[in-house]
């Protein structure tokens, strides 16, 4: 390095120096401006992951597996299956099936323990549940359980279209509607939480690459 270039590096150290304990928020700013952050990655950093289904043992962030539940545990004649799925580069899990309206039934879902004790889990502290998902371009539901909801029927739902490509979805708590229930969602008494086709009835295909709750 030669005299000039020398000189140069010294004069432009101290300015970054007296800058950085004079303004350190500016500067901070600077710093970030000048290295752009992926947005996404802002936006997983200000949430909660659930579960991106990227473990090969199939346990989610909380510790806990999914199970696959249909109306046939209440006489109904609902078929369908999942499991764990590639599609588009994207680790997902995938749920298939056919929703039948027969026998007062209609639904096939699975669903995830956000506790491993089964105590609530407080999310409080978050709006909503964010999910990336795809499907074809029927209405599906997120269901959320709290400890008020004592009976299998007993939920808190809210709806999402599932196009063909994958698309991010923000749902509220606010979103939430109760079913069988007179009390509202209290967000810091979840104990499980479920992707569903439910209500009429159709095909349902519908995969969900990662599910947490955002701020």
């Amino acid at each position: 390095m030669n005299e000039r270039k020398f000189a140069f590096f010294c004069m432009l150290s101290g300015i970054l120096i007296l800058f950085l304990f004079h303004q350190p928020l500016a500067a901070f700013k600077s710093v970030v401006s000048f290295f752009p952050v992926d947005s996404m990655m802002c936006e997983q950093s200000e949430s909660l992951l659930i579960d991106d289904f990227s473990k090969s043992n199939g346990i989610s962030s909380f510790g806990t597996q999914w199970r696959m539940f249909t109306d046939q545990v209440m006489g109904g004649v609902s078929t369908g299956e999942w499991d764990y799925d590639t599609i588009d580069g994207r680790r997902c899990v995938h749920l298939r099936g056919d929703v039948s309206l027969e026998n007062n039934g209609g639904f096939v879902q699975v669903a995830l323990p956000l506790t491993k004790e089964g105590q609530p889990f407080d999310a409080s502290s978050y709006k909503g549940v964010r999910l990336w998902a795809r499907g074809n371009g029927e209405v599906y539901h997120i269901h959320l359980r709290s400890s008020d909801s004592r009976r299998p029927w007993q939920y808190y739902g809210a709806k999402f279209v599932a196009d063909s490509s994958w698309n991010m979805y923000d749902l509220p708590f606010s979103d939430f509607e109760q079913e069988n229930l007179r009390t509202e969602l209290k967000p810091d008494k979840l104990v499980r939480i479920a992707i569903v086709a439910i209500k009429k009835e159709f095909k349902a295909d519908v995969a969900v690459a990662r599910l947490e709750f955002y701020r």
